[in-house]
């Protein structure tokens, strides 16, 4: 990848898990970094070794809100917008589905927008959750999905499909270059101990000695792509000059069911774990694997890191952040949401 001295990269979502990782990277490939995070699901924490680069500047902000004059007064060097601004957790979009939803509609509005006024290429982070609880299987791109738009995923999965449809408007009429990642699920450091996540529940539990909860019968399958993976797709993406507007698949296409994940996070630790078994939430999907062949073709790229290294390093992160920085009383509230 060239390096991009002197462009100036925005990154909306910043603080979270893969947001943090991407501005990183872009840093590295010599971006001038802006982080916009409101921080209700993101942790600043997270950005602790970034804010001590020259480069890097983080603004306190939610994009349903005028964007803040320190980002505007920025417009002019901005050639670069990153969107991953709204929680991707059932448990923290569901918490406030109303502000959930605008994220991803008015929020998305907002950036494209600002995108159209600064010329830069806009890329929306869009999600796997468009294929709802899929009929078809892998999912490809021109799959419609089978979601239901009454149910309680709904607020973050329509929220999605509504931000693709105005992403792809702003391309059709030719007022911003866009770019449309759909993410499946991802993992890795910088997680949050209590988002409620499979990966993060399952790894948590078990560096707590506590019983792994398994949903439904642990056969439903996931496809888990490791963070470093993915923030590389998503820069080649944006950069890609043949990928245009449509979206593309970006995810591991190894599937996989809970029970093997659970089989593979239990050999790297010390001790047996015991498992659980609770009913599978409201619209919860069954299957889920991602065909990559456009990702593959168009931008030349598909996950490299194994299964056992990615979880290994994703445990080892754990390890340190509940043994560092978590209290016992917030041991145990991590270990309460884990087990919801």
């Amino acid at each position: 990848m060239k390096k991009h001295n002197g462009e100036t990269a925005l990154v909306a979502g910043g603080a979270g898990f893969i947001g943090s990782h991407l501005c990183r990277a872009l840093l590295q490939q010599g971006y001038r970094v802006v982080c916009l995070d409101n921080l209700l699901t993101s942790r600043r924490s997270n950005l602790l070794a970034l804010e001590a680069e020259r480069d890097f500047t983080f603004v306190e902000g939610d994009v349903l809100d005028p964007l803040p004059q320190e980002l505007c007064d920025r417009a002019g060097d901005i050639t670069r917008i990153y969107n991953l601004a709204c929680a991707a957790s059932p448990p923290l979009y569901q918490a406030d589905p109303e502000h959930t939803m605008l994220t991803n509609v008015v929020g998305t509005d907002k950036l494209l927008r600002f995108a159209e006024q600064t010329g830069a290429r806009f890329l929306l982070t869009s999600t796997s959750e468009v294929y709802g609880d899929p009929e078809r299987h892998p999912q490809v791109e021109d799959y419609r999905g089978y979601v239901s738009c009454t149910g309680p995923r709904a607020c973050y999965d329509e929220g999605k499909r509504a931000a693709e449809a105005m992403t792809l408007d702003f391309a059709r009429v030719g007022r911003a270059d866009v770019r449309v990642a759909r993410i499946f699920n991802t993992y890795g450091p910088n997680m949050n101990p209590d988002d409620g996540r499979v990966v993060s529940n399952l790894v948590c539990q078990a560096l707590l000695r506590l019983p792994l909860t398994l949903y439904g019968d642990g056969r439903q399958t996931r496809s888990f792509c490791y963070v470093a993976d993915m923030v590389q797709a998503l820069m080649l993406l944006m950069e890609s000059e043949a990928a245009g507007p449509d979206p593309i698949n970006l995810g591991n296409p190894e599937e996989l069911t809970i029970t093997e994940l659970v089989a593979a996070i239990e050999a790297i630790m010390p001790h047996p774990l015991e498992i659980i078994y609770k009913p599978l939430p409201v619209d919860d999907p069954t299957r889920r694997q991602p065909d990559i062949s456009r990702a593959r073709a168009v931008l030349g790229w598909h996950p490299e890191t194994a299964l056992s290294e990615g979880l290994a390093k994703t445990v080892a992160w754990f390890q340190r952040e509940l043994g560092r920085n978590v209290p016992a009383k917030e041991t145990r509230r991590v270990a309460r949401v884990a087990a919801v």
